[in-house]
């Protein structure tokens, strides 16, 4: 009974996971494209995302209520709830992206910006990606491996923080429209964050190890 209940969270948790990962697909897809519909369906898709956290965590309290799991199975229960809390989280930020590339397209001007968003968005989408491959094949190298890149993502948002300053005293009047970019630029960092989290969580599920604040050795 227990086991089946389990596999049962393992199955939603990574319909999740798909979920989410095509949002923040389409979220990023939106800005680069200035497509506010194909953003405002993210926005709508995250109410969906919403009850299936929800209801997963119900899920997994009901399990430790009933069967009171120790070692790998309570492992896995613990990992599973920060996992699900983390790509809510991240689903909050596709949402943030999708909001700001539906602002962005209203300027009638289409100023241009020289943010480094499309690399950011690329290493963002890779570190989410290989998290969830990490996930579901308990995948321990890939894991670490995407700590190691969490760095290079937090380097090219302080680059686009000097950026925006830069381009802000070259251009004081499109101080509104650059701020959306800084704003996703922000996102971004956030979901790079979130996927290392989903990372550590790996390494603690499969090796009861946890690394959060230690450096990657």
């Amino acid at each position: 009974m227990l086991k089946q209940e389990l596999e049962r969270l393992e199955k939603h948790l990574l319909t999740l996971t798909a979920v989410v990962e095509e949002n923040v697909q389409q979220a990023v897809k939106a800005l680069a494209l200035r497509d506010p519909e194909l953003a405002r369906k993210v926005v709508v898709s995250d109410e969906q995302v919403n009850r299936m956290e929800v209801d997963i965590e119900e899920e997994c309290l009901k399990v430790l209520a009933l069967h009171q799991p120790v070692a790998h199975d309570l492992r896995l229960i613990v990992a599973v709830m920060k996992i699900n809390n983390d790509l809510e989280r991240i689903a909050d930020n596709a949402v943030s992206i999708s909001q700001r590339a539906i602002a962005a397209a209203a300027f009638p001007h289409q100023a241009r910006h020289s943010l480094a968003l499309e690399a950011m968005a690329e290493k963002s989408l890779d570190m989410l990606g290989k998290a969830l491959d990490s996930l579901v094949n308990a995948d321990l190298v890939l894991a670490r491996r995407i700590i190691a890149l969490d760095e290079e993502v937090d380097i090219l948002h302080a680059r686009n923080y000097e950026l925006f300053k830069e381009q802000i005293r070259n251009d004081p009047e499109s101080v509104d429209y650059l701020l959306h970019f800084l704003v996703v630029s922000r996102n971004l960092e956030r979901i790079a964050d979130l996927a290392t989290n989903i990372a550590e969580d790996v390494i603690y599920l499969n090796e009861g190890t946890i690394i959060r604040h230690k450096k990657s050795p």
